[in-house]
């Protein structure tokens, strides 16, 4: 087994993938699926406790990473939603209604990300750039 490639990257990043981690540990009931999850999860639960095992703001990080975990969980079901109404071929309201919540929820998922990453002073912030209508130049998430 190749060992896993380590690639820096921010706070709000690590503790994003966590999350979604613990989504797919929630939901996915497949075996061989959730084992990988588990894995991975165990993997990026050790960094995370590393990470803020001496962070004097580890209780206001807790806060954040509880409400990505709950973005992440939503952005999940907004998918399957959409998903459903892909296979069924109904691009009505219910479909343009849930992609349009899905990009806000991404917006806020990437505004706690930065909180994140503010709050840790991490040399690494992503930032995101969004045209918001035709014609109307960029805006920044």
């Amino acid at each position: 087994m190749q060992d896993p490639v380590l690639i820096p990257v921010s706070p709000g990043e690590l503790l994003d993938k966590k999350t979604i981690l613990e989504v797919k540990r929630e939901r996915i009931t497949a075996p061989d699926k959730l084992a990988n999850v588990n894995h991975e999860w165990a993997l990026l639960a050790d960094i995370t406790h590393t990470l803020l095992a001496n962070v004097d703001a580890a209780a206001g990080i807790a806060e954040l990473e509880a409400q990505l975990l709950r973005v992440n969980g939503a952005i999940w079901d907004l998918e399957n939603t959409v998903r459903a109404c892909e296979k069924s071929g109904d691009f009505g309201a219910t479909f343009v209604a849930t992609a349009r919540r899905i990009y806000s929820s991404n917006d806020q998922r990437a505004a706690i990300k930065r909180r994140i990453n503010l709050l840790l002073d991490s040399g690494i912030v992503e930032e995101k750039e969004h045209n918001t209508a035709a014609g109307n130049g960029p805006s920044a998430a």
